[in-house]
């Protein structure tokens, strides 16, 4: 078993940042594929971010791509996902998620067995 805990959510203004963690326990965490993803009220559960084991390898949606950073420190258990210029339309629940072996693609959320709980950003404008 895995356990995610996602912090560093809030409410920021456009053109803001935040940088969001999300500590792993219970599993070796450089094992573990990690992932980023959100959801807004009403709408579906979407892929925001994925880094590899080492780190070296790491994959964003078009939505994100130059304005978000995910990162990983396997010293310190701990994903992270940096965000800057930020806009409202990126208002939602933020979700870590991990798996040991995807068993689909890195964007999809069905890939992942293990979640976080989210962590709240909000965008005003």
């Amino acid at each position: 078993q895995v356990q995610l805990v996602e912090s560093g959510g809030g409410l920021v203004q456009a053109g803001g940042s935040l940088r969001l963690s999300c500590a792993a326990s219970g599993r070796t965490f450089s094992n573990l594929l990690m992932g980023w993803f959100r959801q807004a009220p009403g709408k579906e559960r979407e892929f925001v971010a994925s880094v590899s084991w080492s780190g070296s390898i790491a994959h964003y949606a078009d939505s994100v791509k130059g304005r978000f950073t995910i990162s990983r420190d396997n010293a310190k258990n701990t994903v992270y996902l940096q965000m800057n210029s930020l806009k409202p339309e990126d208002t939602a629940a933020y979700y870590c998620a991990a798996d040991r072996d995807l068993s689909g693609p890195y964007y999809s959320k069905s890939a992942y067995e293990y979640w976080g709980q989210g962590t709240q950003v909000t965008v005003s404008s």
